[in-house]
């Protein structure tokens, strides 16, 4: 296996979706971009809200001015269906700005990988709500979310 290479590989079971949409956000809950940018194809192409990325170069660009916003960002994805070399997510995450203003932002990606399991599309759509700080719902330490956390489904989002 090439270090190009992030396994699960397409064609995904409903397993190997399942893994491939937990390595996902386990790599966004690190806050790396140099690290995520890994998971995606050098051609990687990305339509963000009103934002288009194309390539590591501009998602490394894109994920730093992110998470320099976006402050104790803690992240949960849910797959929603998969098919051949596609998957479908939705999910949640929760952070502040620098004033203290807390949102969840809610979305749904769908991805499209190659035969190396890099991802060579992702088209996401988010909407983002103010909450107060006492409405939070992921409380883990910084970094990956523990196994025995709730899922989307499980906390209603």
């Amino acid at each position: 296996m090439s270090e190009e290479s992030r396994p699960p590989f397409p064609p995904f079971t409903r397993e190997s979706a399942i893994e491939k949409v937990r390595a996902a956000e386990d790599g966004w809950n690190t806050r790396d971009p140099e690290k995520v940018a890994l998971a995606y194809s050098v051609d990687s192409r990305w339509r963000n809200r009103a934002e288009f990325v194309n390539g590591r170069d501009e998602i490394v660009a894109f994920l730093t001015r992110k998470w320099r916003r976006e402050l104790d960002y803690r992240l949960i994805k849910e797959l929603w269906a998969f098919d051949g070399n596609r998957i479908a997510v939705r999910f949640a995450y929760e952070c502040h700005d620098d004033s203290g203003n807390w949102y969840r932002s809610y979305g749904n990606e769908n991805w499209e990988f190659d035969e190396h399991g890099l991802m060579t599309h992702r088209y996401a759509c988010i909407n983002d709500l103010p909450i107060k700080e006492s409405e939070r719902r992921y409380h883990w330490p910084l970094g990956r979310r523990p196994d025995d956390h709730p899922g989307l489904s499980d906390l209603g989002l």
